[in-house]
């Protein structure tokens, strides 16, 4: 982490888990173990739970994020939530392009740019997920997935919105199997993600970034990744729902 340049961020992503009270019950465990704490302090949470954490977190370090938004407006798309919806109800951050969203409903760079986009427009920080394969890890074009990703996601975008944004890298071979990235393969593939903003921006508008490391980072693992001078932060699944364990990470990147 190189705070002197970003800020390092600890982002949970419950993903469709907890009901209200189960929510509550989290919260209400979070607030004394992340006060006072240096990094950014954020939980994702369930569109159902919104109101609820943004009523508990009032007045404390925790932000609240929604997993996803629509890139309307408004209109005939039954079931979806859109930014300003998010927005009006004080949500700050939303997750775009998680990998499940790809795999499972068809979510298309196409699409996560235009979401993308859409938070910014509504004043919402995205945090944006791009992430390789493990067949495509395999066959040795990391780089060149990650560069589309990037080109594709962040298309048309100002480098002043760019600097709103957080990038979470998540290798889907590593998301929720148990297998974890190694620190130097995290570090490698982050710092490509800077380099590639560079080029596409400038240095200092790349070095202002907030890159996440996000594939299964938990309490036993956090401190050799969080070492990496480019890996700002996590997005973290599992162990952003047990309050012991997401308080480790958010002691360890306030070092």
């Amino acid at each position: 982490m190189r705070k002197d340049l970003r800020q390092a961020v600890i982002a949970g992503n419950w993903k469709m888990n907890k009901t209200r009270p189960e929510a509550k019950a989290l919260i209400e465990e979070l607030k004394p173990i992340a006060k006072d704490k240096t990094c950014g302090v954020v939980i994702c949470v369930p569109f159902t739970n919104l109101e609820t954490a943004l009523s508990l977190t009032e007045g404390t370090n925790i932000k609240v994020g929604a997993e996803n938004c629509h890139f309307e407006k408004s209109g005939a798309y039954t079931g979806e939530i859109s930014a300003d919806m998010l927005a009006e109800m004080g949500v700050e951050y939303v997750i775009l392009g998680h990998s499940e969203r790809r795999q499972y409903f068809a979510e298309t760079d196409e699409t996560v740019n235009k979401r993308t986009k859409a938070a910014l427009a509504a004043g919402l920080k995205p945090i944006v997920c791009v992430g390789e394969l493990l067949w495509e890890r395999e066959c040795n074009i990391t780089e060149e997935v990650i560069a589309r990703q990037i080109k594709l996601d962040f298309y048309d975008i100002s480098t002043d919105d760019l600097k709103k944004c957080i990038i979470a890298y998540e290798p889907v071979w590593a998301i929720g199997t148990g297998k974890t990235a190694t620190a130097e393969q995290a570090q490698e593939v982050c710092k490509f993600i800077r380099d590639t903003l560079a080029k596409l921006y400038d240095k200092a508008t790349a070095d202002a970034v907030t890159i996440q490391y996000g594939g299964s980072m938990n309490e036993k693992n956090c401190a050799e990744l969080l070492s990496k001078e480019d890996v700002d932060g996590g997005l973290i699944g599992g162990a952003s729902l047990v309050a012991e364990k997401f308080g480790v990470l958010l002691e360890e990147a306030s070092k």
